[in-house]
């Protein structure tokens, strides 16, 4: 088993217990979600990327950020583990030809590319990937939807929500940093599709 899924299992198995948290995990297991890559080409963009990346954000969150008197373990499991579970059924595998340098022949190469079926958006989308089976408390459903700060498409357009969301749930700007540690520095060289 991939040790990175048996990680994920372990603390969400340990941490998330509200009504739903079974049946959430079991359809994980039957998504792409623990094969899948993070992304096409930048971090994790390789086979479990995604899982991998979870945990790392997950990591990250819980070493860094917790503060016992006011955090929750619960929240912090649910936010790194599953903030991106939008990319659940995502990405797909297709080929494509790449000139080999030394022999000079073209040589069909692997890739990863989207194949959006529920376009909604991305941190959106996560949060309501993860209603449809445990209710989120409101800290963090506005933690999962701006996980992605300014890269996200509807704050680059000139929206104030991800700064108020920032003032108002400290979850939301912790769990924004943890994932651009786990991204940028911890995840560096994980971006070539590897079988």
């Amino acid at each position: 088993m991939n040790p990175y899924r048996e990680e994920f299992e372990q603390i969400y198995r340990a941490h998330i217990a509200r009504p739903g948290a079974a049946e959430l995990l079991e359809w994980l297991g039957q998504t792409d979600f623990f094969r899948a890559p993070a992304s096409t080409r930048f971090h994790g963009a390789c086979e479990n990327g995604l899982v991998m990346h979870s945990v790392n954000v997950y990591r990250v969150l819980r070493e860094r950020y917790f503060e016992p008197e006011q955090d929750s373990e619960e929240s912090f499991a649910i936010c790194g583990l599953l903030h991106d579970l939008c990319k659940a059924e995502f990405y797909k595998t297709a080929t494509r030809n790449v000139k080999n340098e030394a022999t000079g022949a073209w040589e069909k190469q692997p890739f990863y590319q989207v194949e959006d079926k529920f376009p909604f958006g991305h941190g959106e989308k996560s949060v309501f990937l993860i209603e449809r089976f445990l209710r989120l408390k409101t800290s963090e459903a506005i933690a999962i939807r701006w996980h992605m700060g300014g890269f996200d498409d509807s704050a680059r357009g000139g929206s104030f929500s991800v700064s108020v969301a920032y003032e108002r749930y400290p979850l939301a700007v912790k769990l924004h940093l943890a994932d651009l540690e786990a991204t940028y520095l911890r995840e560096k060289g994980t971006s070539a599709v590897r079988r």
